[in-house]
């Protein structure tokens, strides 16, 4: 078979040698020449039927994709549409308001974002006339009644206007015990399933996401139509985590078998990436996004790109509460109290703290161990929080420190500030501790403050004010066991100055400035409200 056109370049063995004005090669005859011709134009042929076939080969390939790319896409269009018109029957909220629906499945959970929720409604009601509230969650164990009260016991706040629980009860989805492998995606596209719960019972017209659930954006903004606004305390991947596993460092996130092993490292790395690329896809739907440390800011931006729309909007701090406490001089004080305030939850390492209290205990001389004790307060959210606890008593009692320790779980408020207020130091843990409200707290009650080194801590909150240190900063068990040794053999002066600094530097961190930069974030959103006269 020929192609049509095609002029072979060599015309014959023949031609060419008489073109030349060569002779035959000794000994070959005109009939070698002739069979080397006709090999010649053969070779050709089979080339050009080669290259044809090749050719529709490929045309059939690319117009089957072709073909099957747009059937995806009309599929996709027919369950869009089909979703869209499913939205009419969705409930909606009262003609005349703006409703605003914020996602938080833990809303009860007591912890520093359950704060920022709950302030953030207060800032819409107070600014806003026109505007309802709803809270997405999942706890369906406390009624809206006794939610709203333990919100009000544990920070204080107490809204102006009613709220409406919308209660989820697929939350088991999202949380990260089902998933044993492959756990930030899967628990992921748990948020998506669970926003389908939340969206299916009640669209409204802007959500704002409080828990930085990503995958949750597209659906709302798409599907729901509604003006998405997201506020981020932790990406759900970051840099330092892909640093951590490519260094083969061993972390709760990264687990020993997968640390020491190089082709599951590399395993591993890829599906970071290939997550960290969907998270970033993902986070871009988001119409206005707020950022609660300088930190967190630096890796949305580096992830998401939206530098134009994303707002650094430091969390509410009970500061002027705080600050209003007395400061006890420590020699009044008959125990030197180490405080430790944040839920149980495994990034928030309080097996850390044990070790390195333990590791104190060794550094001082007895008569001031006899004095000294550690007391953990922090909220449990279910039962994996509590065997966490147990584990970690586990872990005291093999340290020999247990009756040294004070567990205080699901504290009200008021005991809380009682252990600030005749606290000595303050402790927390977190490597990359996203912000710290518990820390500012702790800072403004008047605990010197031993926080870990990155992070919020080291970007915006333990940092000089005025040229003064406003507390420590430590990485390992030696180095927090060395910084509250040196602050409890510190004089009363030196003590003393530490908490004057500390104190004054956390007023931009306050209820007010809080609420100040959300609503000027989200003015953008809130358009269609109208402001309160």
């Amino acid at each position: 078979m020929r192609i049509e056109g095609l002029r072979p370049p060599v015309k014959s063995a023949v031609c060419c040698l008489a073109l030349t004005g060569l002779e035959y090669p000794h000994g070959q005859s005109m009939e070698s020449v002739k069979e080397l011709d006709e090999s010649l134009r053969e070779l050709l042929d089979n080339t050009s039927v080669l290259l044809s076939l090749s050719i529709r080969i490929y045309s059939l390939a690319i117009a089957i994709l072709l073909q099957l790319f747009i059937l995806l896409l009309g599929l996709f269009f027919i369950c869009w549409v089909l979703l869209k018109c499913c939205m009419y029957a969705v409930r909606r909220g009262e003609p005349g308001y703006v409703h605003v629906a914020f996602f938080h499945p833990y809303c009860n959970a007591g912890g520093g974002g359950e704060r920022v929720l709950w302030c953030a409604i207060r800032a819409i009601q107070r600014k806003y006339k026109n505007v309802k509230c709803y809270i997405y969650t999942g706890d369906t164990d406390a009624s809206p009644e006794e939610i709203l009260r333990r919100a009000h016991q544990r920070f204080n706040i107490t809204l102006q206007d009613p709220v409406e629980m919308i209660f989820l009860r697929f939350r088991t989805v999202m949380e990260a015990r089902h998933y044993p492998i492959l756990t930030l995606l899967l628990q992921s596209g748990g948020t998506f399933w669970l926003a389908v719960e939340a969206l299916s019972k009640f669209r409204p017209d802007v959500y704002i996401d409080t828990t930085g659930c990503a995958f949750t954006y597209p659906l709302f903004r798409f599907i729901g139509g509604c003006t998405v606004g997201s506020y981020t305390h932790y990406p759900t991947i970051t840099t330092d985590m892909l640093q951590r596993v490519r260094d083969r460092v061993e972390a709760h996130n990264n687990r020993g078998v997968i640390a020491r092993n190089l082709f599951l490292t590399l395993g591993k790395m890829c599906y970071y990436h290939l997550f960290a690329f969907c998270y970033a896809s993902v986070g871009r739907f988001a119409n206005v996004v707020m950022v609660n440390s300088s930190w967190t800011y630096s890796h949305i931006i580096g992830l998401w790109g939206q530098a134009h729309r994303t707002h650094i909007v430091y969390p509410p701090c009970d500061t002027e509460l705080f600050k209003g406490l007395p400061i006890i001089p420590d020699s009044e004080k008959k125990l030197k109290t180490i405080v430790s305030i944040g839920q149980f939850r495994p990034e928030k390492d309080h097996a850390l703290q044990l070790r390195a209290f333990q590791r104190l205990c060794e550094l001082l001389n007895p008569e001031t161990v006899q004095v000294v004790q550690l007391v953990l307060i922090g909220g449990c959210r279910n039962e994996e929080d509590e065997k966490r606890v147990q584990d970690l008593k586990n872990l005291a009692s093999i340290l020999g420190i247990e009756e040294k320790i004070v567990w205080k779980l699901n504290a009200p408020f008021a005991e809380l500030l009682e252990n600030v207020q005749y606290g000595t130091i303050g402790l927390h843990t977190m490597w990359c501790e996203h912000f710290g409200i518990c820390i500012v707290e702790c800072m403004a009650g008047g605990l010197i403050m031993v926080a870990h080194d990155s992070g919020g801590p080291k970007m915006d909150i333990v940092i000089e004010y005025e040229g003064q240190s406003t507390g420590y900063r430590a990485t390992d068990v030696e180095s927090y066991a060395q910084a509250m040794k040196t602050i409890l053999e510190s004089s009363d002066e030196t003590r003393s100055s530490l908490r004057t600094a500390a104190r004054n530097s956390v007023d931009r961190f306050s209820d007010r400035q809080f609420e100040l930069s959300f609503l000027s974030a989200c003015e953008g959103i809130l358009a269609n409200a109208t402001l309160q006269e």
